[in-house]
């Protein structure tokens, strides 16, 4: 567990900066962060809220005990983490000045109810600053893995969509439903990191859904689906370890109140 929040902390970690810029926690803030997995930027709003309090919220046991030991070691007093799915989670009325999340809130059932939830925790005027996939079209981690695996083949109906606040609009009215006014779009465009050298990227990767997923949905024999990805691996080596292009959006937007 210890080396996959490593992993995805290591993905993320240039996009993880222009996050913390966005967000831009203040010295007073009650900071909620939704699907905070290890809890970086958790502690990074912790860390800035030095008055204030944060709290991290994650579906993954697994991942909050890394992101404990990890406050408790970096000596963190004013963050505690929450077992939960925000979509239904019992969070506090009112309770939060800003809402951070690092590619945490694309993945609920019912986005509309779970956007309506961390409304009501939210204190009017608060604020929210979310970072999310633009479409799959302009993520070539995503199509250029899933082709070199399973070339032809779709995602499953039924699998975790990534992309699903990918569409502008989309994202828009739902927020605008929940009673978030100002809404806005920053666009990130930074390589996702998936290891120094193409032996450490393949076998970080060979553990993820997305290649799971690939694998299950094609006749190919599995050896030769492996050799062309990490031939895939291999084409993406740069002189900072192997890089695929990506491309996210940050959302920002206000809380109206109730």
């Amino acid at each position: 567990m210890w080396d996959r929040a490593d992993f995805y902390d290591a993905e993320l970690k240039r996009h993880n900066a222009h996050l913390r810029t966005a967000a831009s926690v203040g010295v007073r803030d009650r900071v909620l962060d939704i699907g905070c997995g290890a809890g970086q930027s958790t502690r990074e709003a912790a860390r800035a809220a030095v008055e204030g309090h944060v709290i991290g919220v994650d579906t993954s046991s697994e991942m909050l005990e890394v992101a404990r030991q990890r406050s408790r070691e970096a000596g963190l007093q004013n963050v505690a983490f929450e077992q939960g799915d925000a979509q239904n989670h019992a969070f506090p009325t009112a309770s939060f000045d800003i809402c951070i999340s690092r590619f945490g809130v694309m993945f609920f059932a019912d986005p509309a109810a779970a956007f309506a939830n961390v409304a009501r925790a939210m204190r009017p005027d608060a604020r929210l600053a979310w970072m999310v996939w633009q479409g799959q079209e302009r993520n070539e981690w995503s199509g250029a893995i899933r082709q070199a695996l399973a070339p032809g083949t779709a995602v499953s109906a039924d699998a975790p969509n990534p992309f699903s606040l990918g569409d502008p609009a989309t994202a828009a009215k739902l927020l605008s439903a929940a009673g978030f006014v100002s809404i806005d779009f920053i666009d990130v465009r930074e390589p996702v990191f998936y290891g120094r050298d193409v032996d450490g990227a393949f076998d970080a990767l060979i553990h993820l859904y997305l290649v799971k997923d690939a694998l299950d949905r094609t006749d190919a024999a599995p050896d030769k689906a492996m050799h062309r990805l990490r031939d895939l691996l291999e084409a993406h080596m740069t002189t900072e370890g192997v890089l695929f292009d990506s491309r996210a959006w940050i959302i920002t937007a206000q809380y109206a109140g109730s």
